[in-house]
């Protein structure tokens, strides 16, 4: 039965919630992986050695849309017909937190592996400090994954009679 704190919309924000985790997070690591690739395109014109230790930037990225994954298949876990407000609107900070971190961390990863890879190619002194670099871009979406589970264990203290 639909009351004020559960009306029959409700579900709507928690879904919401589930659709912004995977989607920006995918949109992050489709970013981050055609402008890592774009220069390690590049870079294998000059340097055709090099590709293989070059994928580190792409393999990040596609990491950032494991965690939008791993929370929309969490917050659909919780989604259910009779949701309360509070729960929906918790999902849906759920998966904000963890997609816009995401899309972040998926254009940091893309901008600086495009010139990571090609100043590596030029001077492969380089590597240690585009592997540190990007790490830390990698770091944000881990920052945002765990805001969005820590704020997920919440979103089942809301109920509706």
């Amino acid at each position: 039965m639909a009351t004020e704190f559960c009306p029959v919309y409700s579900p709507f924000f928690g879904v919401m919630g589930c659709v912004s985790s995977i989607v920006f997070t995918c949109l992050g690591a489709g970013y981050g992986t055609a402008k890592s690739g774009v220069g390690i395109t590049a870079m294998g014109v000059m340097r055709p050695d090099l590709i293989i230790r070059g994928l580190f930037p792409v393999v990040l990225a596609g990491i950032v849309g494991i965690y939008g994954l791993v929370v929309s298949v969490v917050i659909s876990g919780g989604l259910t017909q009779n949701l309360s407000l509070f729960s929906s609107f918790v999902q849906l900070g759920s998966g904000l937190s963890v997609g816009l971190a995401g899309l972040a961390a998926g254009f940091a990863i893309g901008i600086v592996g495009d010139a990571g890879v090609r100043g590596f190619a030029q001077q492969p002194k380089l590597f240690v400090g585009m592997m540190l670099i990007l790490i830390f871009a990698e770091v944000l979406a881990i920052y945002g994954l765990i805001v969005a589970l820590i704020l997920n264990t919440r979103a089942g203290s809301g109920t509706c009679e």
